[in-house]
């Protein structure tokens, strides 16, 4: 099963482009920045920079790569954000990067799932955070 088959999101929400790999601990997960993404207009004219919302959405969204391996995600599961735990924004990330976003699940229990997520860009950690989320069956 593919991320985006587990994920509720769609253009222009999806911020996640690959999984590179993935298994029930770890992931690697692909972000092309563009130019055409609607939030480039207004952040900011003449010198665009990816929000950090945006970047942690993504991150969150690439969490999902790990969690997928697991009984507790079923098709019909909706990870919902819970918390951001010591997030860093420590370059900005512009049109034209690859955001490379790597992580580790800590902890899936009870439908409560936390992982440690760093975002990259040609290498240099640009970004990094724990995400919580609960993950609810919606149907």
């Amino acid at each position: 099963m593919e991320l985006w088959e587990l994920l509720p999101h769609r253009y222009p929400f999806l911020l996640v482009d690959r999984v590179i790999e993935a298994d029930e601990r770890r992931f690697k997960v692909i972000k092309n920045v563009t130019y055409n993404e609607p939030h480039f207009l207004g952040h900011f004219p003449g010198h665009p920079v990816m929000p950090g919302v945006l970047i942690i959405e993504a991150m969150a969204q690439a969490s999902v790569a790990s969690l997928k391996h697991h009984p507790e995600f079923t098709p019909g599961s909706i990870p919902y954000l819970a918390g951001v735990d010591g997030a860093r924004f420590l370059k900005p990330v512009r049109p034209g990067d690859t955001l490379v976003l790597e992580g580790e699940l800590l902890f899936l229990r009870r439908r409560m799932a936390k992982t440690k997520v760093s975002a990259r860009v040609e290498g240099e950690e640009v970004a990094r955070a724990e995400i919580t989320f609960v993950v609810r069956k919606d149907a």
